[in-house]
């Protein structure tokens, strides 16, 4: 996979596109990172890339000039599956996106940043708008970052286990059932005996029981999903 990744502060991403599962993806050359400093793209001789809003206002709105001509550069090079924005008002995240997003070739993730960005490059360019929650953060590269982690990690090769990501929360509309690891008895802490049987079919059925159990608990809404 390619990913380019549009945005005002590369030096952002630098320690955690450095380590875990990224760097390993990184290294196993199954995904190629490319960070574009929108400022190399403007020329105005501040290197701004945000002006004043028309009609007035509070914030800044970044601008459409350098936005377009960096869109437009990477796109005579390469053809996209996806030009993705950050933004509060898009589509919020789940398993299911990530899912898809990850079996693409190129995508180009903008990381937005002030008040937005000039609502032209959202018509004619952006293909697809995603939030990572109800919330706003200063910047598109937080965003971006848990974009990046939550569909590299999907790639065939990136994981040790690939049968891992298979059984995360949320692949199944469920949340995941309660894990354990040694000691079985820790301060008279006791792992559930079934866990200990070696039965892998009554395992299998209690993680089930006991995803379903949690999910009802804590995330009710994801049971009322149309599957």
């Amino acid at each position: 996979m390619h990913i380019d990744i549009i945005t005002i502060f590369p030096e952002s991403f630098n320690s955690i596109f450095n380590s875990s599962i990224i760097k390993i993806a990184k290294e196993k050359k199954l995904v190629d990172i490319i960070f574009h400093n929108l400022r190399d793209y403007t020329e105005n001789k501040y290197r701004s890339v945000d002006d004043y809003p028309f009609g007035g206002g509070s914030g800044m709105v970044m601008m459409i000039e350098p936005l377009a001509k960096c869109i437009e550069k990477l796109k005579s090079e390469r053809k996209y599956d996806e030009i993705i924005y950050t933004s509060p008002d898009g589509e919020l995240l789940n398993q299911k996106i990530t899912n898809h997003i990850s079996t693409f070739e190129n995508i180009i993730i903008l990381c937005g940043h002030y008040k937005g960005i000039d609502e032209r490059i959202r018509e004619h360019f952006i293909t697809k708008e995603i939030s990572i929650g109800d919330y706003v953060l200063s910047g598109g590269e937080l965003a971006a970052a848990v974009i990046c982690d939550g569909i590299i990690r999907l790639i065939p090769g990136v994981l040790g286990d690939e049968t891992s990501a298979l059984s995360d929360s949320f692949q199944d509309d469920l949340l995941a059932p309660p894990l354990y690891t040694r000691p079985a008895d820790y301060r008279g802490w006791k792992v559930p005996e079934i866990l200990l049987s070696g039965h892998e079919a009554k395992i299998q059925q209690w993680r089930t029981d006991k995803a379903i159990e949690r999910t009802k608990e804590r995330r009710p809404d994801l049971l009322d999903k149309d599957i």
